[in-house]
């Protein structure tokens, strides 16, 4: 039987027809899941895992990919753009920049050379790295400029569809995502993402689900996706429901959970969702995942990148923790696959990992923003085009 949390304890599978295909131009996303860009999660390896998940019926989109990074044939980012070789259809990328021109080249090379079929672009990252050089969420706060990038990609990509994702704004006084969902209808994005909370809260409280509601009532003509905690897949049932909301996109909810796609899938479509795997179904996932960053990254930087993803996949099982510390410092994959060996597999999934907090703590912030910011929020020029932002 599926598990379920209290929160959830009462919501129906959907019915029949209740939850219409999620259409990005061409696109067609049955039921209408997205994963969420992420950096340093969201590469082929992890996106191979949703797909078998849920048999490559969602949209999963790559983590950030720097614009002028990947013009300059910066060797990381390059790496970090590819597809898996099950990525044949749907190759869906996230751009970030803050340059129109050099975000336009970027978009002409990935659709005439790398023969991607949609373009994400991030207009919501909060970190202090990003905002301060004027990128992320920094940049619905000027919309002229906003509208100059989202004007040049979508005449760049040609038929290939481009979307945008945002935050409510800088923090509760200055709130932008209206604005932006307006701009990014009028210049063609063929869909718009809100994450529901403002870039001052990082990933901190609950996603303000109205604001996804008001953004839905404000843009008609293309589909709005929501964003912010979805956990479990009764949350996108919610959300959808009381947002009317277009598609899910799902982020921190399916870290070290890749099965949670296939839940998603099963519960939209008027199915049960499966139960979650047992102690011995994770550690099946985590090898497999670790085997797929060691073949993508390399051996060393594949065990330096699934060292993060261990704790999430193990949040809230018992008698693990024991492990942890050797599972974080793991330097080969024979090395990894020799302490999975050590768990137990007969030990349930337990309730308290469906809503484990994962990868970001509760913390807020004051957004640091560049000099001036905030008194020309009427000028269209960028502040700088960073070389390199990729990763994490």
């Amino acid at each position: 039987m599926t598990l379920r949390s209290a929160l959830n304890r009462d919501v129906p599978v959907a019915h029949p027809g209740e939850f219409a295909p999620l259409r990005i131009g061409p696109l067609v996303v049955d039921p209408p899941v997205v994963l969420a860009p992420m950096a340093g999660i969201t590469n082929a390896p992890f996106r191979t895992l949703c797909r078998r998940y849920s048999q490559d019926r969602c949209l999963y989109v790559s983590e950030m990919i720097t614009a002028r990074a990947f013009v300059e044939g910066h060797a990381r980012t390059l790496q970090l753009a590819s597809f898996g070789p099950d990525e044949t259809t749907r190759k869906s990328i996230q751009l970030y920049g803050t340059n129109p021109e050099t975000l336009a080249q970027a978009t002409r090379i990935l659709v005439e050379e790398w023969g991607v079929h949609h373009i994400d672009m991030n207009f919501g990252c909060p970190v202090r790295k990003v905002t301060a050089a004027g990128g992320g969420a920094a940049i619905p706060v000027r919309p002229k400029l906003l509208q100059r990038i989202v004007r040049s990609v979508v005449a760049s990509a040609g038929a290939v569809p481009v979307t945008i994702k945002f935050r409510k704004g800088i923090d509760e006084s200055l709130l932008t995502y209206l604005d932006a969902g307006r701009i990014g209808e009028g210049e063609g994005a063929r869909a718009v993402a809100l994450h529901a909370r403002t870039a001052a809260q990082l990933y901190s409280g609950e996603a303000d689900w109205t604001a996804i509601a008001t953004l839905k009532q404000h843009v008609r003509s293309i589909p709005v996706l929501g964003n912010g905690d979805v956990f479990e897949a009764w949350d996108a049932l919610r959300m959808l429901r009381q947002t009317g909301c277009d598609g899910v996109v799902v982020g921190r909810g399916c870290l070290g959970r890749p099965w949670l796609f296939g839940e998603l899938c099963a519960a939209l479509t008027g199915q049960e969702p499966p139960p979650p795997p047992d102690l011995g179904g994770v550690v099946d996932a985590m090898r497999e995942h670790g085997r797929l960053l060691a073949t993508f990254f390399g051996e060393k930087n594949g065990m330096q990148q699934v060292r993060k993803f261990t704790g999430w996949y193990l949040k809230g099982f018992p008698s693990t923790k024991r492990l942890l510390p050797a599972l974080h410092m793991v330097k080969t994959l024979a090395e990894f696959e020799a302490l999975l060996a050590e768990l137990p597999r007969d030990v349930a999934f337990p309730e308290v990992a469906l809503r484990a907090r994962r990868c970001k703590d509760a913390s807020t912030q004051t957004v640091s923003l560049p000099e001036g910011f905030l008194t020309a929020r009427e000028e269209d020029v960028q502040v700088e085009d960073p070389a390199e932002m990729d990763g994490g």
